[in-house]
């Protein structure tokens, strides 16, 4: 199974990539992993909604962009739907089942994700009704990855 992460903005505090970078390695035994880091667009001060929609729209493309056709794409979204670690375990274990599976993760960048993103969604996912910060989002996610791919069906 291929499992794709796409993340807008980068990573810049040294423990985080540290802990992430951990996660990579496990995953990498497990699945090949790919994370697509894409630019973030800066949100000045004191932006309208229309300005904000704006910033969201240009990540947005950039996200389309690097989707392939045919994989199953799961975007985090503070209103997707919300499922325990087993759950998400049996899953993984029916996307690993399938022939040449490619999941797409997307975490948003502050912002969050534009429309077209989150419809072009086979799942939206969601963590929490809580927000986090979209970097600290990535080593959850990861974290969890590592957590269902090393399990086995009981």
């Amino acid at each position: 199974m291929k499992v794709r992460l796409i993340c807008v903005g980068k990573i810049k505090e040294p423990y985080l990539r540290k802990l992430i970078e951990r996660c990579e390695t496990t995953l990498n035994s497990r699945c090949r992993l790919e994370i697509i880091e894409l630019k973030d667009e800066k949100t000045p001060d004191g932006a309208s909604q229309k300005e904000e929609e704006r910033i969201r729209q240009i990540e947005g493309e950039r996200i389309l962009s690097r989707i392939p056709e045919g994989s199953f794409v799961v975007p985090l979204c503070i209103d997707g739907k919300q499922m325990g670690t087993e759950e998400l375990r049996r899953r993984w274990e029916n996307w690993n089942r399938e022939k040449d599976a490619e999941v797409v993760f997307i975490i948003g960048g502050s912002l969050g994700l534009s429309r077209a993103v989150q419809k072009r969604g086979n799942m939206k996912l969601s963590f929490s009704r809580m927000t986090f910060p979209h970097q600290l989002m990535r080593l959850i996610l990861l974290e969890q990855l590592v957590t269902v791919s090393g399990t086995k069906e009981k």
